[in-house]
């Protein structure tokens, strides 16, 4: 979705998506538009809820039943299990994904590893071809007439241009690009606090191949999971910022992450994206 500066001010009935890396600000960005005002709709949380709610909660229950105890009460159906993903709390959808790696260590091996990775793949393209139902249904049942769409980190590497049409033709895509200078904050970050990501196979099989061979490891099962997390983000990183720019050139803007960080309400929001329409032009 394209139009003019005037016309974006004037739009009544605004619906955006915003894409960036994670680290970037984008959901601290969602969160100063009000929600009294603003249907809030998060990608992670409709993947978590609705396309990967069954195989979460499987993987959940296959770690209880190492548990002598809870084993014994789950075969006699004397407790239930579930999951409390909430916006603000994706931790089982990144349990889910989990870490390539030794198993005792927490890692998975590399078949369990590339199927999940598969099912989160599917799972982004369903969430984020829902957006157009989530639209009308924000307006039709709640009386919503703005909408952000906070997007997961790996959209830009799904490979599939309709999705991309679908986001583009119901939403105006605004994307945060994050600075020379915050890159390696945001990779120092990534180094202390390693968590589950989701990559491209074909990204997965060169860079691993590349790690096996730098660090001598006869097997996936021999690395200490955190240790290709941090490793590999860095080139995750390089890999994923020219596929948010030809996003973000073809179908919508780009902000800068600086200025998205000084954005305080709503208004300032809505000046932030009239003022990337206009550098457009």
């Amino acid at each position: 979705m394209k139009m003019d500066p005037q016309e974006f001010l004037d739009w009544e009935t605004k619906r955006i998506t915003l894409l960036a890396m994670s680290g970037a600000g984008k959901t601290t960005l969602a969160n100063k538009l009000p929600k009294a005002k603003w249907f809030h709709y998060s990608g992670d949380y409709r993947i978590g809820t609705r396309y990967l709610e069954e195989p979460i909660m499987d993987n959940i229950k296959r770690q209880a039943m190492h548990v002598p105890f809870l084993r014994d009460l789950l075969l006699s159906d004397s407790i239930r299990i579930s999951n409390n993903i909430t916006v603000e709390n994706l931790a089982p959808v990144s349990s889910f994904l989990g870490k390539l790696g030794n198993p005792q260590l927490h890692g998975l091996p590399l078949e369990e590893f590339k199927r999940r990775q598969k099912l989160h793949h599917q799972a982004e393209i369903c969430a984020m071809n829902d957006v157009p139902d989530f639209i009308r249904k924000a307006e039709d049942i709640y009386g919503y007439k703005h909408f952000i769409n906070d997007a997961g980190g790996s959209v830009c590497e799904l490979d599939r241009p309709e999705v991309l049409e679908t986001l583009a033709k119901h939403t105006l895509i605004v994307y945060i690009e994050i600075p020379k200078d915050l890159e390696q904050t945001i990779i120092r970050r990534s180094k202390t606090d390693p968590k589950p990501l989701y990559y491209r196979e074909a990204f997965l099989d060169e860079k691993l191949a590349e790690f096996m061979a730098l660090k001598n490891y006869p097997s996936t099962e021999a690395m200490p999971p955190d240790e290709f997390v941090t490793w590999v983000f860095p080139e995750l990183y390089r890999s994923r910022l020219p596929r948010y720019r030809a996003i973000a050139d073809r179908y919508g803007y780009t902000v800068n992450a600086h200025d998205a960080a000084k954005v305080r309400n709503e208004d300032d929001f809505i000046r932030l994206v009239a003022a990337a329409i206009a550098a457009r032009q």
